[in-house]
């Protein structure tokens, strides 16, 4: 609960909170089941399922022995797991201890094997770029979690024997989605956006996976839309983690970021996990470590091209070597990643500055926009974007070299541009005539049509060397 909050909103959340205190659930209390969602694993018909077969339980210590029992009772207790006869003729396999959020941990069944098997569930999962961008100028956030998410959704009967896992003492059984399943995401995805069709499609309303965020510019208003949410996450008989509920902030946590009234930044705690870790030694690590980078990478001032050499000596031709210019690009991200700038979020009523750029080595973008903020307008970041020059980019022209930017950051950034006014800013005057080129020849005439889209919002500035100072104000902090 927000501590700024005064008496009476507090009285008043209280009241709603204790009138529907039967949606909320701890750790250790019984887990749903969520009803009128059962949930079927099918099979792939063309690739038939391979006989049964029995696996040994892997070797494991004293002490972890230990805390595999403690996480095998916890969920037997929550309705999780049930415990099977030895003698059933079943497919099994090992459980795994995965490492969670603040130092806790969760059992994952590591079902590898059945889910080659396994007919892909398309069911769309929200992109977060979308998501995050949907709490532009809302005054008033509520985040919630589901408590232990895919563990409330129920399995058919049928199902329920796929997923079953082997320990040292015994068989154990699934009659809860686990985690570990490859369409657990999109069965989950699914359940919530038909629990709550009518809020969704008002739009004060997020759904991701689990996470809940209600969306209000009042108080009152705030009130009202917790009390559905609530109601409906009841009805189901859907369990909310009360410690992990956010009620009546103007900013928090959301996607690995924090969420401000009209701007977006990185979430530190997360970050410096990551600069704890010393410089990678092989090719796994430097792959989780730019994996984690790329989450943040609109955030990020010519990532692509900072990483380069990076990405490089993950290729598998390539010996694994932390040569003096990999470490100094390593430093420089992990620079960039602790000095990133708070993005704008964008305001759809108002027109975007795109500047751009393209140097040997990858092109550079910065989407803008000039906001109003306490009465006064101010410009900053929307989002960056960049990429690396592809090997037969780089034998272009330097008039070709200079419009392929623009080219593709219309692509790129159609969220932001498609039915927005903008203002295209380079340093090169053939990105202007590109579009007034008679006789073009097939790239370019190419280019042309794919920019049509946009020219009647579209307006081009030259402006010599701005992009580059521009950004080298930012990176200063100016």
């Amino acid at each position: 609960m927000n501590p700024s909050l005064s008496f009476r909103m507090r009285h008043d959340l209280i009241d709603v909170l204790y009138t529907y205190k039967n949606a909320f659930a701890s750790d250790n209390e019984s887990l749903g089941p969520i009803e009128g969602h059962e949930v079927d694993i099918a099979l792939n018909i063309d690739r038939p399922y391979p006989p049964v077969c029995r696996r040994p339980a892997d070797p494991a210590s004293p002490r972890a022995r230990e805390s595999l029992e403690k996480h095998i009772q916890e969920l037997i207790q929550l309705g999780v797991l049930r415990k099977v006869g030895h003698n059933e003729e079943v497919e099994v396999t090992k459980p795994v201890i995965s490492p969670w959020n603040n130092s806790k941990s969760r059992t994952v069944g590591y079902f590898r094997a059945l889910n080659t098997y396994t007919v892909p569930d398309r069911y769309p999962i929200p992109r977060n770029q979308e998501t995050l961008t949907q709490l532009s100028n809302v005054k008033c956030i509520t985040s919630m979690d589901s408590l232990k998410g895919f563990h409330q959704n129920v399995l058919t009967p049928k199902t329920r024997k796929l997923l079953r896992i082997i320990t040292h003492c015994a068989i154990y059984e699934y009659p809860r989605v686990p985690f570990g399943s490859k369409n657990s995401p999109s069965h989950y995805q699914r359940m919530m956006n038909t629990t709550f069709p009518t809020e969704l499609s008002e739009g004060w309303l997020i759904i991701y996976i689990n996470d809940i965020i209600i969306c209000c510019d009042s108080w009152s208003l705030h009130l009202e839309r917790l009390a559905r949410v609530l109601d409906k996450a009841r009805g189901v008989n859907m369990k909310i983690s009360l410690k992990r509920c956010n009620f009546g902030f103007e900013e928090l946590k959301a996607l690995g970021h924090i969420v401000f009234v009209l701007s977006l930044g990185i979430d530190k705690n997360k970050v410096a996990e990551v600069l704890l870790k010393p410089i990678p030694h092989n090719k796994k690590e430097m792959m989780s470590f730019l994996g984690f980078l790329s989450y943040y990478r609109q955030n990020l001032k010519d990532f692509e091209i900072l990483a380069k050499s990076l990405y490089r000596i993950c290729d598998q031709q390539t010996v694994f070597g932390m040569t003096q210019e990999r470490i100094e690009a390593y430093e420089k991200i992990r620079k960039a990643l602790t000095e990133a700038p708070l993005i704008l979020m964008p305001d759809w009523n108002m027109p975007f500055k795109f500047y751009m750029d393209a140097c040997g080595d990858g092109l550079g973008e910065a989407l803008h926009q000039v906001q109003i903020n306490d009465e006064k307008l101010t410009e900053g970041p929307v989002c960056y974007i960049s990429r690396q020059i592809k090997p037969t980019e780089a034998r272009y022209g330097a008039s070709q070299m200079e419009c392929l930017p623009l080219v593709w950051a219309l692509e790129k950034l159609h969220y932001y541009l498609y039915d927005s006014f903008f203002e295209v800013i380079t340093d090169c005057n053939a990105v202007k005539s590109l579009l007034n080129m008679k006789n073009p020849n097939r790239n370019i005439l190419r280019w042309q049509i794919a920019i049509q889209e946009y020219r009647g919002n579209m307006t081009i500035a030259h402006k010599a060397g701005t992009f580059t100072r521009m950004l080298m104000d930012l990176a200063g902090g100016n």
